[in-house]
């Protein structure tokens, strides 16, 4: 698809009646985010998911969906040591994930290349990544001076050597996500990264304006637009589809 120019649409999934509506859309792919700690358990981040919540999530998702690539997050420190990281990885993939998602950079890449060796397909993520919260002070924009940008795109590149297949980018300006995503040969996923890079995803809770709470500026509520769930998911994949979504309200410059 990236080849093609086709934009790749995906979405966050928790719960096999979701899952099967999303599969029957012909989404792309989903992921079993640990945004879960925050839109279905009711945390302030996502800090406090565990790998069996995450692991019993994908079971459920698998179950409605059996077409769709599955991705499962590992969530904060489930991968602190590659020992760690694989014994992790295989609960996910057991329970019915087709690709594990990571946070972080370059200091990843040995951890990521063992998983790959032992056959398990990896997602990176970089920008504003939710485990850093606490690093970070808060959710917010990351890129936006020089020497940060410059070392993302170093970041993707060794994430690409190491093995990663898919990469997420979170809340970083247009042109730094563009940037990556020509340099990258594999697809990047952004979310509140412009229309640039190769697809989108969004948490289905703010999708669908269910969310509790400020809405993301990254978002929009497709079901407030067409009064019906089906109608929702399909609108956000031909907006994808499309190039229209997101649009310059939902970018960070």
């Amino acid at each position: 698809m990236k080849d093609a120019g086709d934009k790749i649409s995906s979405i966050t999934a928790y719960d096999a009646s979701f899952a099967h509506l999303f599969d029957e859309a012909g989404m792309h792919a989903m992921l079993v985010g640990d945004s879960l700690g925050m839109v279905l358990q009711g945390h302030s981040d996502t800090l406090p998911v565990t790998i069996e919540d995450i692991a019993y999530h994908t079971q459920c998702v698998r179950r409605g969906a059996t077409k769709t690539l599955l991705i499962a997050d590992m969530p904060f420190m489930s991968y602190a040591s590659e020992q760690q990281a694989y014994m992790n990885a295989a609960k996910l993939m057991q329970a019915g994930a087709n690709m594990v998602k990571v946070e972080g950079g370059d200091w990843l890449f040995s951890t990521i290349q063992g998983l790959v060796e032992r056959s398990v397909p990896v997602c990176g993520h970089l920008g504003l990544t939710p485990q850093s919260v606490n690093v970070f002070g808060g959710f917010k924009v990351q890129g936006r001076d020089d020497k940060q940008a410059k070392e993302m795109i170093a970041h993707a590149k060794q994430l690409e050597l190491a093995g990663v297949q898919l990469l997420v980018l979170e809340c970083i300006p247009n042109e730094l996500a563009k940037a990556i995503t020509d340099a990258l040969t594999i697809p990047v996923i952004g979310i509140g990264a412009g229309n640039v890079t190769d697809g989108q995803i969004l948490v289905m809770h703010d999708a669908l304006g269910v969310s509790f709470g400020k809405m993301p500026k990254f978002s929009r509520n497709f079901l407030a637009q067409t009064g019906d769930i089906s109608k929702a998911i399909q609108l956000y994949m031909s907006e994808v589809s499309a190039g229209n979504f997101p649009g310059d309200e939902h970018s960070f410059k």
